[in-house]
C-alpha cells in the first residue's frame, strides 16, 4: 500500500535573508495557450516549474504542437502542426486555465471542443462571460455532456461589455479576438498584471492590442501572427506570500526579481499593521520592528487587495492582538482554510461565507492539517512557519500547482521544512 505525502514544518523561527521570485503562474497559464495563435515557433522564458505548466505542456502536445520544455527556465512551442481542437476531461481537470484553449483554438482553428475546467473549489466560477464574448464574435457555442463546443466559420470583431470584471473572460475573449476580422472592444475588462503581460506577449507576435491594464481594451485582428521570444513577468502572488511569511514570523526578508507596484495593496496593509516595507528597484524588504496591529482587509479586483492573498493573510492575522476583519468579495467559498487554522489554535469565525472575524491568539500550535486548494495551502504554510512545534500538511500537491520549489526557498530563509511519505 502506497503512503501519503505530507509536508513537515517546525515553526517558530523568524525568516531572514534574501529570496528570488519565480515567473508568474497566472501569466504563464495564459501565455502558453496563446502560442497556438502564432504561425511560427515561440519561446517563453522565465516560466515557473509548477504542475499547472506541466499540464499545459501535455495539452499542447496532445493537440499536435511540438514542445521543447526546460522546467523552470523556458519553453519553445512550434504550433505549425497543431491540428487538434479537443481538450478532454482528464487534461482539463488538471487546472482551471485549461479553458483558455477555447479562445486560442477558436482563433487558430475556428473550432474548439474543451471539457469544462478543473482547478480549486473556491466557489462558483462560471464561464458565462467567456461564452457571451465568443458568441459576440460570431461563434456558435453550446455546453453539452461536460464539454464546451465552440465553432465559427469566421470571427468578426464586436463591442463586448462584460457584466462584471472577469479575468478569465477578458483573457479568453482577447485570445479569440486577435484573429477576428476588424476591431473588438472589451468594456469593463479586468486590469490584472497578467492581462497586461498577455497583451504584451501577443503584441510581440504582431497583434494590435491597446488599453490592457484599463477597463477598455481594443484589439485589431490579424490573420497571421509571427514567432517571438518573451519573458514572463514575476509572480505577484508568490511575492505576496513571501512578504506575508516574513511578517508572520517577525522576520526580515528581501524579495528580489519582483514588481513592487503590483504589491501596493498588500504593502499598505503590512505598513498599517506596523511592519517596515521598503521597495528599491525590483526588490521589496519586509521586516518586523515591533508589535503588530489588527486591520480590516477587503478583497477586490486589481489594483485592490488580491483574493489569492486573502488566505495567507488570514494566517498572518491569527496572532495579531485585537480583532481583524477579512471580507472576501470575489469568491463565496474561499474560507475553507479556516477550520484547519482553528485546529492550530486560531480563533476565527466566518459570517455568511463572506467575512472572517479573526481574534488574535498568543500563538499557534503545530497540528495535522489538510490543504483544500492552492492558496489555502499557502495559508497553512504560513501558519506552520508561525506555530510552536511541528505542523503536518497533507495534500501538498495543491501547493505545487502554483509555487515553484517553495520548500527550497523557505529553507534558504531559515525555515525547517521537508517532505516525506507517511506509511
Amino acid at each position: 500500500m502506497s503512503g501519503k505525502e505530507r509536508m513537515l514544518i517546525t515553526g517558530g523561527q523568524p525568516l531572514q535573508g534574501e529570496v528570488r521570485v519565480s515567473g508568474g503562474k497566472n501569466a504563464s497559464v495564459a501565455l502558453i495557450p496563446a502560442t497556438l495563435l502564432s504561425d511560427e515557433p515561440c519561446v517563453i522564458e522565465n516560466l515557473p516549474d509548477i504542475d499547472d505548466v506541466h499540464a499545459l505542456v501535455d495539452i499542447l502536445r496532445s493537440l499536435g504542437a511540438e514542445v521543447d520544455y526546460q522546467p523552470g527556465a523556458q519553453m519553445r512551442v512550434d504550433p505549425r502542426h497543431a491540428d487538434g481542437y479537443t481538450v478532454g476531461y482528464e487534461d482539463a481537470q488538471r487546472l482551471r486555465a485549461s479553458y483558455y484553449f477555447i479562445g486560442a483554438l477558436l482563433g487558430r482553428r475556428g473550432k474548439a471542443h474543451v471539457s469544462t475546467p478543473g482547478g480549486c473549489r473556491i466557489g462558483q466560477r462560471p464561464i458565462d462571460q467567456h461564452l457571451k464574448g465568443f458568441r459576440a464574435l460570431g461563434a456558435e457555442v453550446e455546453e453539452r455532456s461536460g464539454m464546451v463546443q465552440a465553432e465559427a466559420d469566421r470571427l468578426v470583431g464586436n463591442v463586448i461589455s462584460f457584466d462584471m470584471a472577469t479575468v478569465g473572460g477578458t483573457i479568453n475573449v482577447m485570445l479569440a479576438a486577435c484573429k477576428a476580422e476588424g476591431q473588438t472592444t472589451l468594456i469593463n475588462a479586468a486590469k490584472e498584471p497578467h492581462i497586461v503581460d498577455l497583451a504584451n506577449f501577443l503584441n510581440s507576435m504582431g497583434a494590435t492590442i491597446r488599453g490592457a491594464g484599463t477597463d477598455v481594451i481594443r484589439i485589431t485582428g490579424h490573420p497571421r501572427l509571427h514567432g517571438t521570444v518573451y519573458q514572463v513577468i514575476p509572480d505577484q502572488i508568490e511575492t505576496g506570500t513571501l512578504m506575508i511569511a516574513a511578517a508572520a514570523t517577525h522576520g526580515d526578508v528581501t524579495v528580489h526579481d519582483c514588481i513592487p507596484i503590483h504589491m501596493d495593496a498588500l504593502s499598505v496593509k503590512l505598513l498599517e499593521m506596523g511592519m517596515m516595507v521598503t521597495a528599491t528597484g525590483d526588490s521589496i524588504r519586509v521586516r518586523s520592528t515591533g508589535p503588530q496591529r489588527s486591520v480590516k482587509v477587503t478583497t477586490q479586483v486589481y489594483p485592490g487587495f488580491p483574493t489569492d492573498l486573502q488566505q495567507p493573510m488570514c494566517a498572518l492575522l491569527t496572532t495579531v492582538p485585537g480583532t481583524s476583519r477579512v471580507e472576501e468579495t470575489i469568491f463565496e467559498s474561499r474560507f475553507r482554510h479556516v477550520d484547519e487554522l482553528n485546529r492550530m489554535g486560531a480563533n476565527i469565525t466566518v459570517i455568511e461565507q463572506r467575512t472572517a472575524l479573526i481574534t488574535g491568539v498568543p500563538e499557534l500550535y503545530g497540528a495535522p492539517v489538510t490543504v483544500t486548494d492552492l492558496r489555502a495551502g499557502a495559508a497553512l504554510l504560513v501558519a506552520g512557519l508561525m506555530a510552536r512545534g511541528q505542523t503536518e500538511i497533507y495534500e501538498p500537491w495543491y501547493i505545487d500547482r502554483g509555487y515553484e520549489h517553495i520548500e527550497e526557498k523557505l529553507r534558504s530563509l531559515g525555515a525547517t521544512i521537508r517532505r516525506e511519505v507517511s506509511q
